[in-house]
């Protein structure tokens, strides 16, 4: 699958609003949501595949800039975005809600399993990091979800001539 340069273009401006969202230094259940409401917009909005780009550059920014500082859950995290990408995607000509809500419980699955793995691999994981990095990614997927549909709704009336408001 190739980008033209308009996908490129919205891709581009969906990234740099994401590391934006994340240089705020809101609390996580803002950034949270905030983050994966443009990771389904980027995916349902340009392609699955500009999601996932972004899925993967916003923890190495987030890591780079001092925001994350658990280094090695930054795989993890970039397989969750990834996951949520790819499935929102996929799912998205059956059922928007459907394959909104299915990707978060994808994500937060992919993530438990790999912070799971790290604990399992003797990594030291903070209480409070681990549950930020689990249970916590599926209500902020969730919330982010709802945010993205009604950002989907007003871009898909923009497209058809209406009016956003």
């Amino acid at each position: 699958m190739k980008l033209d340069l308009r996908q490129l273009s919205r891709a581009a401006v969906l990234a740099a609003l994401a590391i934006a969202v994340q240089l705020a230094n809101l609390p996580q259940l803002v950034t949270g949501p905030a983050v994966n409401a443009v990771l389904y917009v980027a995916s349902l909005f340009v392609s699955p595949l500009a999601g996932a780009f972004i899925g993967v550059v916003t923890p190495w920014t987030a890591l780079l800039l001092g925001i994350m500082k658990l280094a090695p859950a930054v795989p993890v995290i970039m397989a969750g975005n990834v996951a949520l990408c790819v499935t929102a995607g996929l799912l998205d000509k059956r059922s928007r809600h459907l394959g909104i809500g299915v990707a978060a419980v994808v994500k937060f699955g992919v993530m438990t399993a790999g912070m799971r793995y790290l604990v399992s691999a003797g990594t030291k994981i903070p209480a409070a990091a681990y549950a930020s990095l689990t249970t916590t990614q599926l209500v902020t997927a969730l919330l982010g979800g709802l945010v993205a549909l009604a950002v989907l709704e007003a871009l898909g009336r923009m497209r058809r001539g209406g009016t956003a408001s």
